[in-house]
């Protein structure tokens, strides 16, 4: 393929499993070259860790599988995973393993920091999240508890795209949509707060500047081994969902739906949101507006794995059951039930496998779709498409679950590898002043398949409804 004469960028997600690279045309937003390398992930029980060592080493290895235009590239952003717990000594090596926003050790710690600042509306009201196991702030606590020494040598304490930027640029700094999702940056006034700083018992010295999101962050630096041009404009880079959000060039009170490893729901909004239920978390986005999301930690990873227990392959459903099946593996953030196992509820003798995951798909995308009411309930009417992003999207199982339980019309764009398209929007936003979702909007990213809706299956909404409820002492128990 030709490289284009046009300027390159280069967009990065760094994400749990993944490091994706892509380097783009900024006039046709057309993908030139592309590279990818993995990450691994330890910890059992509710632990997920990961060393930050090997992302950077992930970036460099998915750069040079760019071959020849990524040292053409002008610019560079970095998305990453949300909420991670990044510790750093004096040299700016990690401290230990960064804890993954999946690690739900915490979940004890989040609940006393929620009593402590007056409960979730004081929250949700001037932090904009109230929050669970899954936010940086509850880790943080959790690190100074269970290892403090560890707590005690770090030095800096960043988010994981914000570990990324600082490698390449020298400079520490992070973006507002990322910042958020911490737990201790105020939506209310845009800065960190020091009274959430302290209760947490952290310094604000160890975080980095909050940077406007149109503006460069600094340059590449020299850096051996990495393909990048020296020089090349840094963009603030932002967290997955935000730069997910930019890549689609998404408006006011458009509904998006994600089916990765998590699944998320969201929308952009020019006001802030408090939900006092902490089900809605009020971010910020990478544009200066606002990004109401509501995240559940089992999603595509759950349904796969109840495929592996029943030994059949992840389309093999079958219509039809009155199974249902919350999975529930990893306990769950929305619902807040971190404690919670996975629930089977209905078998008979004529239960099959096809229908047991079927139930799994069902209980999946049942918990998101609660959640998506409340996310647009604001921002947008009933009758708005559901674009459908993330890797389940590409899955006939996933699409048809989401269609027969939303009655939504659903489209599903055709770029695949949205959150690095969304870097790279910004980072071609910075280098010609261009508003990166517009950027987005002239690329196409959001063009795709669209699907009318279907006739709701209320029987099976019903269904999980009633074993939700009924099964409230189960899904609450503590973890052994």
């Amino acid at each position: 393929m030709a490289v284009p004469e046009g300027p390159l960028v280069v967009g990065v997600d760094s994400s749990t499993q993944s490091t994706k690279a892509l380097v783009v045309d900024v006039p046709t937003g057309r993908t030139v070259a592309s590279g990818r390398a993995a990450h691994t992930v330890a910890g059992r029980g509710g632990a997920r860790e990961s060393d930050p060592e090997e992302w950077w080493r992930a970036l460099g290895e998915a750069l040079r599988g760019c071959g020849a235009a990524v040292r053409r590239a002008a610019a560079i952003s970095v998305a990453g995973q949300q909420h991670g717990l990044v510790t750093l000594d004096g040299r700016g090596r990690p401290v230990r393993p960064a804890v993954l926003w999946n690690d739900v050790r915490s979940a004890p710690q989040s609940e006393r920091l929620v009593e402590r600042l007056g409960g979730p509306k004081a929250w949700a009201e001037r932090i904009g999240v109230v929050p669970g196991a899954s936010f940086t702030v509850s880790k943080w606590m959790w690190l100074r508890e269970h290892e403090p020494d560890a707590a005690a040598a770090s030095r800096a304490v960043r988010l994981p795209h914000d570990f990324l930027t600082e490698r390449l640029t020298g400079r520490a700094v992070t973006d507002r949509g990322d910042a958020s999702g911490t737990g201790w940056w105020a939506s209310a006034t845009g800065t960190y707060d020091t009274e959430v700083l302290g209760l947490a018992g952290l310094s604000p010295a160890l975080l980095p500047e909050v940077m406007d999101p149109f503006e460069a962050v600094g340059t590449v630096r020299e850096l051996p081994g990495l393909p990048l041009p020296t020089g090349a404009l840094v963009a603030p880079g932002t967290g997955d969902n935000a730069a997910a959000a930019l890549g689609l060039g998404l408006r006011s009170g458009q509904p998006v739906l994600s089916l990765g490893t998590s699944g998320t729901v969201f929308t952009t909004s020019s006001h802030p949101r408090a939900d006092p239920t902490g089900t809605v978390a009020g971010f910020a986005d990478a544009r200066g507006g606002w990004l109401p999301l509501a995240c559940t930690l089992n999603c595509t990873q759950a349904v796969d794995r109840i495929a592996a227990l029943l030994g059949t392959d992840r389309e093999a459903v079958e219509p039809g059951g009155r199974e249902v099946l919350l999975p529930f593996l990893d306990g769950e953030r929305t619902p807040r039930l971190p404690h919670a196992a996975g629930l089977l509820y209905g078998m008979r003798h004529d239960t099959t496998p096809g229908r047991l995951l079927q139930a799994a798909y069902d209980g999946a995308v049942y918990a998101l779709l609660d959640a998506l009411g409340k996310v647009v309930a604001q921002d947008v009417g009933g009758d708005a498409p559901l674009l459908l992003i993330g890797g389940g999207a590409q899955g006939a199982a996933w699409l048809g679950t989401v269609r027969r339980l939303s009655g939504r019309a659903v489209r599903v764009p055709k770029a695949r590898e949205l959150v690095a398209l969304g870097a790279a929007a910004q980072a071609a936003g910075v280098l010609t002043g261009e508003d990166p979702a517009q950027v987005a909007r002239r690329w196409g990213t959001a063009d795709g398949q669209a699907y009318d809706p279907l006739p709701v299956d209320q029987g099976a909404l019903d269904r999980i409804a009633g074993v939700l409820a009924g099964g409230d002492a189960l899904l609450h128990a503590e973890s052994p």
